[in-house]
């Protein structure tokens, strides 16, 4: 079993104590320190080199959005996931420019929150659905070059460009493998390797990226 490293930053101390305990429940998990702080948060991503952090955006009079910043400054490889009680557009849109790679609202299960930091060490992410299409037309509307993203496209082989389609289209993996006959393994590996050829961070800056050089949901009745 590969084990995940765990950062939760937020200054909420019960909340924060609850949602440790809950995830250090998890087998695949292991849940560092808390960090209550924007200082405390970068000493220990540098020192316990967490794949992974659940971040509170506001973090009293901090704002957590200096982590998002100085995490992807010195330390790229690591995925940020928003959890807060925030839930307007506007701040989704900006945590996703500044580096996050997923969104969540404290009202969420652990169960979920559970799941996203898997799909996020994995290169993957989420936002809600309920605002997915807001968040990618914002996205897409403060793109400078409609069609920007069409030459990194032509790097796909088209069973990735197959793969991204379905991202478009909304699929999740298992779907995925239904649509094209593969299994969920393939899928993984194909999605992983056209992440790495568009130099992408997430499943949602791909689908961005796609929209942007054309790509659109199919409807298939």
């Amino acid at each position: 079993m590969q084990h995940i490293r765990v950062l939760i930053v937020d200054d909420h101390a019960l909340f924060a104590e609850a949602l440790s305990a809950r995830l250090g429940r998890e087998p695949d998990l292991v849940i560092l320190p808390v960090a209550a702080d924007v200082r405390r948060a970068l000493a220990l991503t540098a020192t316990e080199r967490p794949q992974v952090i659940v971040l509170d955006l506001t973090l009293g009079p901090e704002n957590g959005l200096d982590v998002l910043d100085r995490v992807r400054e010195h330390h790229p490889d690591v995925r940020v996931v928003c959890l807060t009680a925030m839930s307007d557009v506007d701040a989704i849109v900006q945590a996703i420019r500044r580096g996050a790679v997923g969104w969540l609202s404290k009202t969420e299960s652990a169960d979920l929150v559970a799941q996203v930091i898997r799909s996020a060490a994995r290169r993957g992410g989420w936002i809600p659905p309920d605002v997915l299409g807001d968040v990618l037309r914002r996205l897409l509307g403060d793109d400078p070059e409609p069609n920007g993203g069409a030459q990194l496209l032509a790097d796909l082989t088209p069973r990735e460009r197959e793969v991204l389609q379905c991202m478009v289209d909304g699929l999740n993996r298992a779907e995925i493998a239904d649509r094209l006959g593969l299994s969920a393994n393939t899928v993984r590996t194909h999605t992983q390797n056209l992440l790495a050829k568009l130099d992408m961070h997430s499943a949602l800056e791909a689908i961005t990226l796609a929209m942007r050089a054309g790509m659109r949901p199919v409807r298939r009745d």
